[in-house]
């Protein structure tokens, strides 16, 4: 099922509303990039270990973004048993998306009451991170990766949600794999301290034009979906 109803690819939309959502992973997890950084001993800060560090970070990160996806699709094909349903659930994904731009636009914060829902399970596995840190080797890297993925975040809520959607385990984890691969630039450019390019992407202007975006599509979604919904189909 294409949870946007438009015909449109939705791993392809996926991936950009992960780089959009840009500005918001660098105030999530840049600090933690940075510090995997500056935790690694100066004799040891080779472009090619940072690079592998980092990418093992995200590589791990981006798993666990996809087991989150295979299981919530896996939940929405319990929920997913009539057409109403089906239809509730893509009207659920694109309020969410909605609420996702305005939070990346600081407009409104509503979605930091869906990041308190996930706090309770983040108090057992933060201890286990803190203890793969400092983090100096590659599987320690994918390891504290593959944690972090479950840190209470309202922009990967937003898209769990269009995952649910899918009532499709399959494509509920390549959704959210598509994500995390479009939030991987921000976060390396945070890891490699670029801080121009770090400084463009939370500017105010460009976190404003990534919400008007996504409203659009989000909106775009509604309209196909009410008009279906009209037409019987």
């Amino acid at each position: 099922m294409d949870p946007t109803g438009l015909g449109l690819p939705p791993l392809l939309a996926a991936f950009v509303f992960g780089l959009l959502g840009g500005a918001h992973c660098i105030g999530m997890c840049g600090g933690i990039m940075s510090a995997l950084t500056f935790a690694v001993p100066p004799s040891m800060r080779s472009p090619a270990r940072l690079s592998g560090l980092l990418l093992g970070y995200n590589l791990g990160r981006i798993a666990s973004y996809t087991l989150a996806g295979a299981l919530v699709a896996s939940l929405g094909t319990v929920v997913a048993l009539s057409s109403t349903a089906r239809v509730g659930l893509q009207l659920f994904a694109a309020l969410m998306l909605i609420l996702m731009a305005l939070y990346i636009a600081n407009w409104w914060k509503g979605l930091l009451k869906v990041e308190a829902l996930g706090r309770h399970l983040w108090r057992y596995l933060e201890p286990v991170g803190k203890r793969l840190m400092p983090v100096v080797k590659i599987p320690q890297a994918i390891g504290l990766g593959a944690i972090w993925g479950w840190l209470p975040c309202g922009l990967v809520y937003s898209m769990l949600a269009w995952s649910l959607a899918t009532a499709d385990p399959l494509r509920g984890a390549l959704l959210m794999a598509s994500f995390g691969l479009g939030t991987l630039p921000a976060l390396l450019v945070t890891g490699f301290a670029a801080r121009q390019l770090s400084t463009l992407i939370r500017h105010p202007a460009t976190r404003t034009l990534a919400a008007i975006a996504i409203i659009a599509f989000a909106l775009w979604q509604l309209v196909a979906l009410l008009s279906q919904s009209a037409t019987g189909h």
